[in-house]
């Protein structure tokens, strides 16, 4: 009986962890950084504010947690999209049509907010750790294609792809085509690339 009951409490918590979790997305998507609190997050859960200070001691807990769960899953579904082609450049328009087609999901915008966060450099060099599994399949094209410095290039590129995706969000108040933006980054990358090998 003590095991089950043990049990129970351990799923209790899973549950209760999620749910916040769940909710910090919502809050990040909705409003940004700022509205990542944790009054906000007991209220979005039903949890007294205590309550969320037994499962998260900071926003940076909050921030890692997600990382820790949202960018592998997001990194993953990007190289599956790249593993669909098989030409190396073909497999660079790949990551950057993905990424950006991800900008849409709540996980996306949620990650998306979070480089405004202050963090600590714990949190930084975790999250750095799970964004290395996210550029691997695009540093790979950028190595065949002959780049001399490939990892460096992978980093300058996602830069390009964070501002598309900033660029996105923005659209509708622009009256702009998400679908031009995305061409536009697209052939911006591409177009760097060409050069990679005299690089």
């Amino acid at each position: 009986m003590p095991r089950i009951r043990a049990a129970s409490v351990a799923e209790h918590r899973r549950l209760q962890h999620d749910a916040l979790l769940a909710a910090a997305r919502e809050l990040l998507a909705e409003g940004g950084t700022e509205a990542l609190t944790f009054p906000n997050l007991a209220a979005r859960t039903g949890l007294a504010r205590s309550s969320v200070y037994e499962y998260f001691k900071s926003r940076a807990a909050v921030v890692e947690a997600l990382c820790a769960v949202d960018l592998p899953v997001w990194a993953a579904e990007v190289a599956d999209a790249v593993r669909t082609v098989e030409a190396p450049v073909a497999r660079v328009e790949a990551y950057v049509r993905a990424q950006l087609a991800l900008f849409g999901d709540a996980r996306h915008r949620a990650l998306a907010a979070l480089s405004a966060l202050e963090l600590d450099e714990g949190a930084r060099e975790r999250i750095r750790a799970a964004h290395g599994l996210l550029v691997g399949p695009l540093v790979d094209a950028l190595a065949e294609l002959g780049h001399p410095r490939p990892a460096l290039a992978a980093q300058l590129l996602q830069g390009t792809v964070e501002a598309a995706a900033k660029r996105l969000a923005f659209c509708e108040a622009a009256d702009e085509m998400p679908e031009a933006v995305v061409d536009a980054a697209v052939a911006l990358v591409l177009d760097g690339v060409s050069g990679s090998s005299r690089a």
